[in-house]
C-alpha cells in the first residue's frame, strides 16, 4: 500500500497496516504461537473455550483469524497468572 493512501491518526502519524498484524487461518496462528503449523489442533482447542484460557481469535467467514498483538497480550496475561 502506498504511504499516501494509508490512514493518518489525529497526531499526524501513519497508522500501522492491519495486514501486518493479522494472522489468517489456524496454520498461521499455530506457527506464530507454537512455532509450527503442525499444532493447528491446539489452536482450535484453545479457541473453543475448552480451557479456562480462551485464545483471542475471531472468524472472517469460515476462516479463523487473530491479531498478533492480541495474541502477545494474551500470552503475557497467561504468564502473569502463573
Amino acid at each position: 500500500m502506498r504511504e499516501e493512501m494509508r490512514a493518518v491518526s489525529a497526531t499526524g502519524e501513519l497508522c500501522p497496516k492491519l495486514a501486518d498484524d493479522l494472522l489468517r487461518g489456524a496454520d498461521a496462528i499455530a506457527e506464530f504461537v507454537f512455532g509450527s503449523a503442525e499444532h493447528r489442533r491446539k489452536v482450535y482447542y484453545f479457541a473453543s473455550g475448552a480451557k479456562t484460557c480462551r485464545l483471542p481469535v475471531f472468524r472472517m467467514g469460515s476462516v479463523l483469524c487473530a491479531r498478533k498483538s492480541s495474541l502477545v497480550t494474551w500470552i503475557e496475561q497467561q504468564e502473569a497468572r502463573s
